[in-house]
């Protein structure tokens, strides 16, 4: 038995980056200016070369490090050690603060349901006067 590691499947590291990213093969392919199946044989390959690594790296807005040195186990790391809730009914859901004032919502919401009240007093009144000159021609 060797005690040697085997090296990472940067092929793999590249297909996963890009899957986060919620890129297609296609996607990757114009923006390095080749074909899907390049892609998909540089994703089915164990190693690349620097020059085509650095390429594709920067095609996914990443570091040439960051797909050698890629993992699944890291990524959940960092999520569940960025992940705060201090609400104890929300111990696995998402924290969400809104980006506005919500009582800057509600005037405007009662603001705007003003508006369509006097606009639905107008067109009664437009059809009682319509109603009133039908009778009034008779």
């Amino acid at each position: 038995m060797s005690t040697l590691s085997r090296p990472k499947h940067i092929g793999r590291n590249i297909s996963r980056i890009r899957e986060l990213r919620d890129m297609k093969q296609e996607a990757l392919a114009q923006a390095l200016g080749t074909s899907q199946q390049t892609i998909s044989a540089i994703e089915n390959s164990e190693t690349i070369d620097d020059a085509k690594l650095e390429e594709v790296a920067k095609a996914l807005g990443v570091t040439p490090e960051g797909i050698k040195n890629y993992s699944d186990e890291n990524i959940l790391s960092i999520i569940n050690n960025t992940f705060n809730s201090h609400d104890s009914s929300t111990l696995n859901a998402v924290n969400f603060q809104p980006t506005f004032n919500p009582l800057d919502k509600v005037v405007e919401l009662y603001q705007e349901k003003e508006k369509l009240y006097e606009r639905l007093i107008q067109t009664e009144k437009d059809k009682v006067e319509y109603l009133e000159k039908i009778v009034k021609g008779k």
